[in-house]
């Protein structure tokens, strides 16, 4: 698909990424699912963000790179994934927070060692699809074992303050996570499932 909705505004690259459809090949298995939560990280001004005042290491290079790069870092012994948006001179991305499974269903549960709560939440989706950091990290979307395609439209889009940034003073209340509303395969929340998951039909 064409990934230029990456290179535009990060926040609306953000919202446009629910429901898109990620497939990844790992050890020849596929597995992939529809994106139901996100988080936007905007570098230079954003607190929250690695990039925040340019800073620039080694672990996080992948972010001053140009759109459709994936950038994957690890915290807590967990890999977390983010899609890099705009260009090398911004480094803004996005936090995949959460997927509907779809494909691979039996490889993500003996992938997580639970039938249930398998993607709902930024370590948890990695585990379940089989992204690691040194498989994923610097590789392009659609051009290596990760492929973004056309999937589901949310029927409504809740904007809320992102997940486990307590200590980043204003940034702590931007309303910059976004989910699919009524879409149980969402991470913290206690979601009321809305007909189709929150998808439009």
């Amino acid at each position: 698909m064409d990934l230029s909705f990456l290179e535009k505004d990060t926040l609306t690259a953000a919202k446009a990424l629910l429901g898109k459809k990620i497939t990844t090949v790992t050890d020849g298995i596929v597995t992939s699912g529809y994106i139901t939560e996100v988080e936007a990280y905007l570098g230079l001004e954003d607190k929250a963000a690695h990039a925040y005042q340019g800073r620039r290491t080694k672990k996080n290079e992948m972010m001053y790179r140009s759109y459709g790069t994936v950038y994957v870092y690890t915290m807590h012994g967990h890999h977390c994934m983010n899609f890099i948006t705009k260009d090398e001179c911004s480094p803004e991305g996005v936090l995949i927070r959460g997927l509907e499974p779809v494909e691979g269903i039996e490889v993500m549960q003996a992938r997580r060692g639970r039938l249930d709560h398998l993607a709902d939440g930024p370590g948890k989706l990695t585990q379940s699809m089989g992204i690691r950091r040194d498989i994923y990290n610097g590789t392009r979307l659609n051009e290596g074992p990760l492929t973004l395609s056309e999937g589901k439209v949310p029927g409504s889009i809740k904007a809320s303050k992102r997940i486990g940034i307590d200590n980043k003073e204003e940034a702590v209340d931007y309303l910059y996570r976004f989910t699919v509303e009524g879409n149980p395969h969402v991470s913290k929340d206690r979601v009321e499932k809305a007909e189709f998951n929150g998808w439009q039909q």
